[in-house]
Protein backbone atom coordinates (compact mmCIF):
# COMPACT_ATOMS: atom_id res chain seq x y z
CA UNK A 1 0.00 0.00 0.00
CA UNK A 2 2.90 2.35 0.62
CA UNK A 3 4.09 1.72 -2.94
CA UNK A 4 0.55 2.33 -4.23
CA UNK A 5 0.42 5.59 -2.26
CA UNK A 6 3.65 6.56 -4.03
CA UNK A 7 1.99 6.04 -7.42
CA UNK A 8 3.31 2.55 -8.19
CA UNK A 9 0.68 1.10 -10.55
CA UNK A 10 2.41 -2.29 -10.60
CA UNK A 11 1.93 -2.54 -6.82
CA UNK A 12 -1.75 -1.70 -7.27
CA UNK A 13 -2.08 -4.34 -10.00
CA UNK A 14 -0.52 -6.89 -7.63
CA UNK A 15 -3.11 -6.03 -4.96
CA UNK A 16 -5.92 -6.41 -7.48
CA UNK A 17 -4.61 -9.76 -8.71
CA UNK A 18 -4.11 -11.05 -5.19
CA UNK A 19 -7.50 -9.95 -3.79
CA UNK A 20 -9.94 -9.80 -6.73
CA UNK A 21 -11.32 -13.28 -6.12
CA UNK A 22 -11.78 -12.65 -2.40
CA UNK A 23 -13.50 -9.32 -3.13
CA UNK A 24 -15.91 -10.78 -5.67
CA UNK A 25 -16.77 -13.86 -3.59
CA UNK A 26 -17.41 -11.80 -0.47
CA UNK A 27 -19.59 -9.30 -2.34
CA UNK A 28 -21.47 -12.12 -4.07
CA UNK A 29 -22.16 -13.91 -0.80
CA UNK A 30 -23.55 -10.69 0.61
CA UNK A 31 -25.46 -9.41 -2.44
CA UNK A 32 -26.44 -12.62 -4.26
CA UNK A 33 -26.01 -10.99 -7.67
CA UNK A 34 -22.94 -11.63 -9.84
CA UNK A 35 -23.06 -8.32 -11.72
CA UNK A 36 -23.55 -6.30 -8.56
CA UNK A 37 -20.75 -8.24 -6.86
CA UNK A 38 -18.47 -7.33 -9.77
CA UNK A 39 -19.43 -3.66 -9.40
CA UNK A 40 -18.75 -3.72 -5.66
CA UNK A 41 -15.43 -5.51 -6.12
CA UNK A 42 -14.32 -2.91 -8.67
CA UNK A 43 -15.52 -0.07 -6.47
CA UNK A 44 -13.58 -1.52 -3.54
CA UNK A 45 -10.35 -1.39 -5.55
CA UNK A 46 -11.09 2.18 -6.63
CA UNK A 47 -11.54 3.04 -2.94
CA UNK A 48 -8.24 1.35 -2.12
CA UNK A 49 -6.50 3.40 -4.80
CA UNK A 50 -8.15 6.61 -3.62
CA UNK A 51 -7.36 6.05 0.07
CA UNK A 52 -3.81 4.72 -0.43
CA UNK A 53 -2.12 7.98 0.65
CA UNK A 54 -4.04 7.90 3.97
CA UNK A 55 -3.65 4.16 4.60
CA UNK A 56 -2.06 3.25 7.93
CA UNK A 57 -1.34 -0.45 8.57
CA UNK A 58 -3.20 -0.74 11.89
CA UNK A 59 -4.63 -4.11 10.84
CA UNK A 60 -3.90 -6.69 8.17
CA UNK A 61 -4.58 -5.64 4.59
CA UNK A 62 -7.18 -8.41 4.35
CA UNK A 63 -9.09 -6.79 7.23
CA UNK A 64 -8.79 -3.43 5.46
CA UNK A 65 -10.29 -4.75 2.22
CA UNK A 66 -13.04 -6.63 4.09
CA UNK A 67 -13.98 -3.38 5.83
CA UNK A 68 -14.28 -1.58 2.49
CA UNK A 69 -16.35 -4.46 1.08
CA UNK A 70 -18.58 -4.59 4.15
CA UNK A 71 -19.29 -0.86 3.96
CA UNK A 72 -20.07 -1.01 0.24
CA UNK A 73 -22.30 -4.07 0.60
CA UNK A 74 -24.15 -2.68 3.61
CA UNK A 75 -24.73 0.61 1.76
CA UNK A 76 -26.13 -1.26 -1.23
CA UNK A 77 -28.33 -3.45 0.96
CA UNK A 78 -29.81 -0.36 2.60
CA UNK A 79 -30.54 1.27 -0.75
CA UNK A 80 -32.40 -1.59 -2.38
CA UNK A 81 -34.44 -4.65 -1.71
CA UNK A 82 -32.62 -7.97 -1.81
CA UNK A 83 -32.48 -9.86 -5.08
CA UNK A 84 -33.24 -13.53 -4.54
CA UNK A 85 -31.19 -15.83 -6.69
CA UNK A 86 -31.11 -19.53 -7.28
CA UNK A 87 -27.49 -19.66 -8.41
CA UNK A 88 -25.63 -19.62 -5.09
CA UNK A 89 -24.35 -23.17 -5.43
CA UNK A 90 -20.62 -23.51 -5.98
CA UNK A 91 -20.09 -25.49 -9.19
CA UNK A 92 -17.17 -27.39 -7.67
CA UNK A 93 -19.45 -28.61 -4.88
CA UNK A 94 -22.00 -30.24 -7.19
CA UNK A 95 -22.48 -33.95 -6.77
CA UNK A 96 -22.93 -36.50 -9.50
CA UNK A 97 -26.66 -36.83 -8.83
CA UNK A 98 -29.02 -34.32 -10.50
CA UNK A 99 -31.59 -34.85 -7.71
CA UNK A 100 -29.02 -34.10 -4.99
CA UNK A 101 -27.90 -31.04 -6.97
CA UNK A 102 -31.48 -29.80 -7.21
CA UNK A 103 -32.08 -30.31 -3.49
CA UNK A 104 -28.83 -28.51 -2.64
CA UNK A 105 -29.69 -25.66 -4.99
CA UNK A 106 -33.09 -25.25 -3.33
CA UNK A 107 -31.48 -25.36 0.13
CA UNK A 108 -29.01 -22.64 -0.90
CA UNK A 109 -31.85 -20.49 -2.27
CA UNK A 110 -33.68 -20.78 1.07
CA UNK A 111 -30.52 -19.84 2.95
CA UNK A 112 -29.94 -16.88 0.60
CA UNK A 113 -33.50 -15.65 1.14
CA UNK A 114 -33.15 -15.98 4.92
CA UNK A 115 -29.78 -14.19 4.90
CA UNK A 116 -31.25 -11.40 2.80
CA UNK A 117 -33.96 -10.87 5.41
CA UNK A 118 -31.40 -10.07 8.13
CA UNK A 119 -30.40 -6.51 8.98
CA UNK A 120 -27.21 -5.62 7.04
CA UNK A 121 -24.83 -5.69 10.04
CA UNK A 122 -26.11 -9.11 11.17
CA UNK A 123 -25.84 -10.42 7.63
CA UNK A 124 -22.27 -9.11 7.31
CA UNK A 125 -21.24 -10.63 10.65
CA UNK A 126 -22.72 -14.03 9.70
CA UNK A 127 -21.06 -14.01 6.27
CA UNK A 128 -17.66 -13.01 7.63
CA UNK A 129 -17.85 -15.65 10.37
CA UNK A 130 -19.34 -18.61 8.55
CA UNK A 131 -18.30 -18.10 4.94
CA UNK A 132 -15.01 -16.24 5.32
CA UNK A 133 -13.94 -17.95 8.56
CA UNK A 134 -12.98 -14.76 10.38
CA UNK A 135 -12.85 -14.56 14.16
CA UNK A 136 -14.84 -12.10 16.28
CA UNK A 137 -11.92 -9.69 16.70
CA UNK A 138 -11.37 -9.50 12.92
CA UNK A 139 -15.07 -8.98 12.27
CA UNK A 140 -15.15 -6.27 14.95
CA UNK A 141 -12.35 -4.40 13.17
CA UNK A 142 -14.11 -4.72 9.84
CA UNK A 143 -17.49 -3.54 11.12
CA UNK A 144 -16.07 -0.94 13.51
CA UNK A 145 -17.69 -2.46 16.59
CA UNK A 146 -16.53 -4.38 19.65
CA UNK A 147 -16.07 -8.16 19.67
CA UNK A 148 -18.98 -8.34 22.14
CA UNK A 149 -21.18 -6.50 19.62
CA UNK A 150 -20.13 -9.02 16.95
CA UNK A 151 -21.09 -11.84 19.31
CA UNK A 152 -24.54 -10.24 19.71
CA UNK A 153 -24.94 -9.63 15.97
CA UNK A 154 -24.10 -13.25 15.20
CA UNK A 155 -26.30 -14.53 18.01
CA UNK A 156 -29.30 -12.50 16.86
CA UNK A 157 -28.60 -13.47 13.24
CA UNK A 158 -28.43 -17.16 14.07
CA UNK A 159 -31.66 -16.95 16.06
CA UNK A 160 -33.41 -15.28 13.12
CA UNK A 161 -32.01 -17.80 10.65
CA UNK A 162 -33.06 -20.74 12.83
CA UNK A 163 -36.58 -19.30 13.04
CA UNK A 164 -36.74 -18.87 9.26
CA UNK A 165 -35.08 -22.21 8.47
CA UNK A 166 -36.29 -24.66 11.14
CA UNK A 167 -36.45 -27.52 8.61
CA UNK A 168 -32.75 -27.31 7.70
CA UNK A 169 -30.43 -29.37 9.82
CA UNK A 170 -26.82 -28.50 10.57
CA UNK A 171 -24.31 -30.37 8.43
Amino acid sequence: MQAVAGGDRDAFNEIVLRYQSLAWKTAYRFLGDAMEAEDVAQESFLNILKTAPRYRPTATFRTFIYRILANLCIDRARKKHPAYTDDLVDVSALSSSPMKDLIEKERQAQIRKALDSLPPNQKAAIIFRHYEGLNYAEIAQILGVTPKAVERLIGHGRTSLQARLPHLKKK
